[in-house]
């Protein structure tokens, strides 16, 4: 699976902010577009990416910013972006004149710019304390780093209008999870987890997903993606008697090793008619598998995504579509 930079944000289109000297006409309206933000840290002539940061606020009317976009210089590895606790800190100082803002993405690097394994990131919380009224996060990566520090978390806290949060990252730790059921966002209505593959740092467990399966922990939530895991079978047993399913309307379980087992938890257990989506595409299902979900569950209306069928190797291994 190739991670390409993402092309809209809250309904927006990205649109790069352009290095110094390189503007080709008007600059678009601030409310119009998702800010992309990125320098390369290891080009002599680039400005850096604090600079662009000033130079930004001072460029567009922040007040009516609604989506930003931070890539490279922002994050990256060890050796090529800053420290997440300096991004924090950065975005958290200038939440007075960013007050109309309502989405971020966090850490938006290609292959090319670092892999997804490798993306250092810090604790998310302070981003989100620092903006209440932010509507939509996203977060790529979850590697440790710099002086040691542990790499991704989400330390408790109240939100009250984050409606979407979706974790991007090739190991999923087990503590992101735990400080996830702690909070308190009550119109978190769309959350996607990439679990990942062990040897990429997944410490995230099946058993760690249970309060977030038992419905109690987010009352609003309405889209659930438990996805590139390479325990997905594991995962699919697990969602299949999970409580919160039943007020689900879309489910996304791809990107991982689901198999037929797994699927087959899926028809055996409660009833899935209800849902307007199930995602399961990037899979190692068998044909016949693939036909019956979908004679169980097309008629209902239900949208089924079966595409990217995989074969395993010949050992039997299977991959998740995102890993290093």
């Amino acid at each position: 699976m190739t991670i390409d930079h993402i092309s809209e944000l809250h309904g927006l289109p990205v649109y790069d902010f352009p290095r110094a000297g390189e503007e080709d006409g008007p600059l678009p309206a601030a409310e119009t577009v998702a800010w992309r933000l990125a320098r390369d840290p290891f080009r002599t002539d680039e400005e850096s990416f604090d600079l662009c940061w000033e130079r930004f606020l001072d460029t567009v009317d922040p007040a009516r910013v609604r989506a930003l976009v931070l890539g490279a210089g922002a994050y990256g590895t060890e050796d090529s972006g800053d420290d997440p606790e300096e991004t924090a800190e950065r975005l958290a100082a200038a939440a007075g004149r960013l007050t109309g803002l309502r989405a971020l993405y966090l850490a938006d690097l290609t292959f090319e710019e670092a892999e997804l394994s490798w993306i250092v990131q810090g604790d998310v919380s302070p981003v989100l304390a620092a903006y209440p009224r932010l509507e939509e996060l996203a977060v790529r990566g979850s590697n440790g780093g710099f002086e040691d520090e542990p790499g991704l978390r989400l330390t408790p806290l109240r939100h009250e209008h984050l409606r979407v949060l979706r974790f991007e990252n090739g190991g999923l730790p087990r503590e992101v999870v735990q400080g996830l059921v702690a909070c308190d966002l009550p119109r978190l209505e769309r959350l996607d987890l990439w679990l990942g593959d062990e040897y990429y740092g997944r410490t995230t467990t099946v058993a760690d997903l249970a309060p977030l399966l038992a419905g109690d922990a987010l009352p609003a939530l309405r889209h659930l993606g438990l996805q590139n895991s390479d325990v997905q079978d594991e995962v699919a047993a697990a969602v299949a008697t999970a409580p919160v399913v039943a007020r689900l309307t879309s489910l996304h379980l791809g990107l991982g090793t689901l198999g037929d087992a797994g699927a087959e938890a899926l028809l055996t257990g409660q009833p899935l008619t209800h849902l307007e989506e199930l995602d399961l595409h990037h899979h190692f299902l068998s044909d016949p598998m693939m036909r019956r979900l979908r004679e169980a569950l097309e008629p209902f209306g239900v949208e089924v995504d079966l595409g990217e069928q995989e074969k395993a190797d010949e050992d039997g291994s299977r991959y998740t579509a995102a890993g290093e």
